[in-house]
């Protein structure tokens, strides 16, 4: 199976996504919100996703020995310092979750629940259980147990599945909606969180976008067996970020008609 084939048989879902009803509903500060709220996961368990490409892929352990693919550990490696240590608007070192929840009380939204969240999370073995246990609901739930499930099948291209074509390569897409959708006001309503879409834009699309299709390529190669599994479970990490759209969506609605009923 050829890139294109494989991109071919996602565009349906992608292009769900792309045009997905979300985007027209956040017009007001209110709104982002609401969806910063429920989208914050996805935003922390990218970063599991990112450190087990770098375990699988790069040399954490000790004593050190070179990668089996050193242009592959240095992409990753690459990412997790701009992901993990990037500047903010301020030219401050800090993580791009860290970046996320600034932007969340930038606009009054509730961080105190998400780092609750986390911070009762453990050790790999236990964290579906955890998941299953947590204050999230079901969508949210569900996101994250997927995002674990493929970091336990501890393959590289199973995790780059669902790094590359079910986030890395989708966001600048996701992201260009909401700008887009917010109004000429949102960069002065919520700079912080303006900055960081633009930031993830001009990063996933011009660079790490294109190196993680090339960083496919080096792990599935000629094996058509990979390349079945890249497809599975990029399809499944597509439709799990459909289903926590569709929920963000419904609880805008529902926000909104709670809004119309008090007047």
């Amino acid at each position: 199976m050829s890139i294109e084939n494989l991109e071919h048989s996602l565009k349906e879902v992608r292009e769900q996504l792309k045009n997905h009803e979300l985007y027209a509903q956040l017009d007001s500060v209110e709104d982002i919100r609401t969806f910063m709220e429920s989208h914050v996961y996805a935003v922390w368990d990218f970063m599991s996703l990112l450190k087990a490409l770098q375990r699988e892929l790069t040399c954490t352990d000790l004593p050190w020995k070179p990668a089996s693919d050193t242009v592959v550990a240095r992409f990753i490696n690459e990412i997790v310092l701009e992901e993990e240590s990037d500047f903010n608007e301020e030219g401050v070192a800090k993580s791009h979750f860290e970046m996320y929840l600034d932007a969340m009380e930038e606009v009054n939204a509730n961080t105190s629940k998400v780092k609750g969240v986390i911070g009762n999370f453990g050790n790999l073995e236990e964290i579906t259980g955890q998941i299953k246990k947590a204050d999230l609901n079901l969508a949210e739930k569900n996101f994250l147990s997927f995002t674990f499930e493929v970091i336990n099948t501890q393959k590289p291209h199973i995790i780059a599945a669902a790094f590359t074509f079910g986030r890395e390569e989708l966001i600048p897409d996701m992201f260009l909606g909401i700008i887009e959708q917010s109004g000429k006001k949102g960069p002065e309503q919520y700079p912080k969180l303006s900055y960081y879409l633009k930031r993830h834009i001009e990063l996933d699309g011009d660079e790490h976008g294109p190196m993680a299709v090339k960083m496919m390529k080096m792990l599935c190669g000629q094996d058509e067996q990979k390349w079945t599994d890249v497809a599975q479970y990029s399809l499944k990490a597509l439709e799990y970020r459909v289903a926590l759209w569709d929920s963000i969506t419904k609880k805008l609605r529902e926000n909104k008609g709670n809004l119309i009923e008090a007047l």
